[in-house]
């Protein structure tokens, strides 16, 4: 009886011991895993400061855009008034002759 207890202990042992391989294997792919996310998180994090930084610039270059588009249009049509006026001098001048 105790020779059969004895081999079972050692079977439990064993069962325990492969257990314990195989929690450990799961243990080193875990932390695999976590550093890899990690990283990746990282990375990701980098990239959207990046991309965030490079949204600025781009909405400081629309705005800057926008403004010039805007003086631009207001010479246009300052420019647009003169030469009306200059068209209608011409044609007074050309009529009173």
């Amino acid at each position: 009886d105790a020779n059969r207890q004895i081999s079972e202990y050692k079977f439990k042992l064993s069962k325990a011991e492969q257990d314990i391989t195989t929690l450990e294997q799961n243990i080193g792919r875990l932390e695999g895993q976590v550093t890899r996310y990690k990283n990746a998180a990282e990375n990701a994090e980098k990239i959207e400061d990046e991309l965030k930084a490079e949204k600025r610039k781009l909405q400081r270059e629309l705005r800057m855009a926008l403004d010039k588009i805007e003086e631009m249009e207001m010479t246009n049509s300052h420019l647009m008034k003169r030469l009306e006026k200059m068209k209608a001098n011409r044609t007074a001048l050309l009529s009173q002759q």
